[in-house]
């Protein structure tokens, strides 16, 4: 085996590991700061820090139109993603949410139906989407009596925006395909999807506590930052260059377990058979639209609008 492939294999373990753990991290911090606040802060000094060390490189800073895009895609990806999944952590378990997040190729699909390609609608395809609806179905059937909470029906809001925002934002990547270093244009997504959620949460009245040392909200943050945002996007970016996507996208399958695992081990979140059964049955509606998707593009190709 080469190591290439080697390091590729081992950066898609501590995707796979690492990336389900930032939402025990997540729901964590939430208990001492506003998600918005933890968010932007997380992804503020993680952007300073990736693009600093490509401009310390010698790397020149993007033209406008690139770092305007890098704007958007940011608040589509970060804020409106990654920004309100770590809001919704204040009203809904970490495990129900990483499961509701799984479900971001079946949207991923529905956009690249119209903003990219025309993919091709097969049974497999169909059913899969079906498949993990019904899974989340599951999952909400076995919160009902949660659904009557005002607060856990708007994390439930908030994570579902969350998936559409991650899934458009992910398009318009693909579509606008940036002639940038991908970890450099992260560190720029980053920055600026940190600034801004910093102002909004500002804005509506959230602050960071410098009163006292509180070793589980800086924890998570550290964690959050290094761990969630610098070696797990360094090691995504790394799988998706040096692994087929069908096998770099095995991450989407484990995160959900390990974020299930965990919130019910340490943060005694609500766990039953009907849970982990919805979620596996989740999990593989989304496996048979990832297969589906990549069967259409080796028979069809791609045609672009």
């Amino acid at each position: 085996m080469k190591k290439s492939n080697t390091n590729a294999y081992m950066a898609l373990v501590v995707v796979s590991i690492f990336w389900g753990t930032t939402y025990l991290a997540s729901r964590i911090g939430v208990r001492h700061m506003h998600g918005l606040m933890l968010a932007g802060i997380r992804q503020t000094i993680a952007g300073i820090l990736l693009t600093s060390f490509f401009l310390l490189k010698g790397y020149k800073v993007p033209e406008k139109f690139v770092l305007s895009r890098l704007f958007v895609i940011g608040v589509m990806m970060l804020c409106l993603s990654n920004g309100l999944i770590t809001w919704a952590m204040q009203y809904i378990p970490s495990g129900l949410c990483a499961i509701i997040v799984a479900t971001v190729p079946i949207w991923i699909t529905i956009f690249s139906y119209f903003l990219v390609q025309r993919t091709k609608f097969t049974i497999m395809l169909i059913a899969g989407m079906l498949i993990g609806l019904l899974g989340v179905g599951g999952i909400f059937y076995d919160y009902l009596s949660s659904l009557t909470n005002p607060d856990f029906r708007f994390g439930i809001f908030l994570t579902l925006i969350a998936c559409i925002s991650w899934a458009i934002g992910s398009v318009l990547t693909a579509r606008w395909a940036l002639k940038i270093n991908f970890l450099y244009g992260a560190g720029f997504q980053m920055l600026f999807s940190g600034i801004v959620m910093t102002i909004v949460a500002t804005m509506m009245g959230q602050s960071l506590p410098l009163d006292g040392f509180n070793i589980e909200l800086w924890g998570s943050l550290l964690y959050l930052i290094f761990i969630g945002s610098i070696l797990g996007y360094s090691s995504y970016v790394f799988v998706l260059n040096n692994l087929p996507p069908s096998l770099a996208s095995v991450y989407a399958y484990i995160n959900p377990i390990v974020a299930v695992l965990l919130g019910w081990l340490i943060l005694q979140e609500h766990l039953n058979w009907v849970t982990g059964l919805s979620c596996l049955v989740t999990l593989g509606g989304v496996y048979m639209v990832n297969k589906a998707v990549n069967k259409n593009k080796q028979q069809y190709g791609t045609t672009t609008k």
